[in-house]
């Protein structure tokens, strides 16, 4: 507050404009339970993707600078996105200039959210049904011993 006081920002209006310098990401990530550094993976591949394609190309060693991880745990989290249905990974090959063929970066595909999260409450409700079962199967045997 301070601070605006001195910059006298409280005579302006200050907003942000929608399409410039920001990117959506879906609020329903943070309902799924993925730990944080899965969440910093996703949010810079939805950053770098192409919006029409849903698809964009990184190495491990390019995203953990972005976001400050090692290789290593970048893959860790990648596998963990991929195992939540979050993304899918597709290797990719180049060609050099002498003919060799190479390993590429992946190709990451960026999911739709909703299959997601249709997915998520599925295994919810199985759990949920499973520990149900549990519970009922305990009383029955509480019961069966009392006669």
């Amino acid at each position: 507050l301070n601070l605006c006081r001195r910059l006298n920002v409280r005579k302006k209006k200050l907003h942000r404009e929608p399409t410039k310098n920001y990117f959506p990401l879906p609020n329903v990530i943070y309902q799924l339970g993925l730990s944080a550094g899965a969440i910093a993976v996703y949010s810079y591949l939805f950053y770098i993707e192409n919006r029409e394609t849903y698809q964009c190309h990184a190495s491990y060693a390019t995203i953990g600078n972005a976001v400050r991880l090692s290789r290593n745990t970048v893959r860790k989290y990648v596998q963990e996105l991929e195992r939540r249905g979050l993304i899918l990974t597709e290797r990719t090959t180049i060609v050099t200039q002498d003919g060799r063929i190479q390993n590429g970066s992946l190709l990451y595909t960026i999911l739709p959210i909703q299959l997601v999260m249709e997915q998520f409450y599925q295994e919810q409700l199985e759990a949920d049904m499973a520990r149900e079962q549990q519970r009922i199967e305990k009383l029955m045997v509480q019961r069966n011993a009392a006669y």
